[in-house]
């Protein structure tokens, strides 16, 4: 497993017990994640086309407004990425090949 991670520098933060930007953003990303999730839930299990809509409406605005916490976090380095590598994205494109075949 590659261990390398993708990182900016991080910006200084005060370590205090009252909540800081890093903190606030972190909260924040957490909680448009579990949006994103809950509005794909509800869509996909909406029965009138335009109760669909709307909610799919929702569910763009918050993965944009998600999106934009993630840049925040990750321009500041607060939040760190570890890539794959070659053999691990190898391996899923073959079990996804796999899935294919049997699909047919």
């Amino acid at each position: 497993m590659n261990q390398q991670t993708v990182k900016n520098p991080e910006t200084p933060f005060p370590e205090t017990p009252q909540l800081n930007d890093r903190d606030i953003l972190n909260d924040a990303l957490s909680t448009e994640k579990y949006l994103c999730h809950s509005y794909e839930t509800a869509m996909h299990e909406a029965s009138h086309d335009a109760l669909y809509q709307m909610i799919f409406t929702q569910l763009r605005d918050v993965s944009k407004q998600q999106r934009s916490f993630y840049e925040l976090l990750f321009t500041h380095g607060w939040y760190t990425v570890t890539p794959a590598d070659s053999q691990e994205i190898q391996q899923v494109v073959q079990q996804f090949q796999g899935y294919k075949q049997q699909l047919q």
